[in-house]
């Protein structure tokens, strides 16, 4: 027959021993963190809140292909595709995202959504202050998600570099936008053409030349 576990019966450094792990922390330093008065550094490649990019003359890089979307496991991004004209282009290729909606209260900030946007279109920030008190919110826009305007830069729509195309600009070719651009009339937004407002004009310095041209 196999032999009975002896029991044991407990002694007195069980306690003690218990206790360890508490009074060890009694006198270790505070970990406390002065936030949100003291903004915490995040790392270089941090997954924060998304963005959405723009090339140098300020067309948009989403042609609106859905792959973000499809590879998202949480299925928190929604896309809309519609085809670019040349009375309201957004982008240089035929099709551009109308509708680009991320679901915060579903992302994972995983990152998968820019691995597989072909354009980079789409990359994350360092901002990971995302939180509210209405899910509503918690959706963001294509307007909320489209990165601002820089120097050399004309808001879409607009027309392409002049003698360029698509491959030019994901080439690098075109530096900003040509001189004289405008910006073209949104009929899809609901503009009508006294809205379109130039946003480039004479007095702005006169833009590089396209190279290998």
């Amino acid at each position: 027959m196999a032999e009975e576990p002896k029991e044991t019966k407990p002694g007195f450094q069980n306690p003690v021993a218990g206790f360890g792990v508490t009074f060890k922390a009694m006198f270790k330093k505070r970990l406390t963190e002065q936030y949100p008065e003291q903004q915490k550094t995040t790392a270089p490649r941090f997954h924060g809140r998304h963005q959405l990019n723009r090339h140098p003359d300020g067309l948009e890089k989403c042609v609106g292909c859905e792959l973000c979307a499809w590879a998202c496991p949480a299925d928190a991004i929604y896309v809309e595709g519609a085809d670019n004209t040349d009375e309201e282009r957004y982008s240089p290729g035929e099709r551009y995202g109308r509708v680009y909606q991320i679901n915060y209260a579903r992302c994972i900030l995983c990152g998968l959504c820019i691995e597989a946007c072909p354009t980079r279109a789409l990359t994350m920030t360092n901002e990971f202050e995302l939180a509210d008190s209405s899910r509503a919110n918690l959706i963001y826009t294509k307007e909320q998600l489209l990165a601002g305007l820089e120097e050399g830069m004309v808001d879409s729509p607009h027309a392409i570099y002049p003698g360029t195309d698509e491959q030019d600009y994901y080439r690098g070719l075109v530096t900003e936008a040509a001189p004289g651009t405008e910006r073209q009339v949104a009929f899809s937004k609901g503009e009508v053409p006294q809205e379109a407002a130039t946003t480039f004009g004479e007095d702005e310095p006169a833009s590089e030349k396209v190279i290998g041209r």
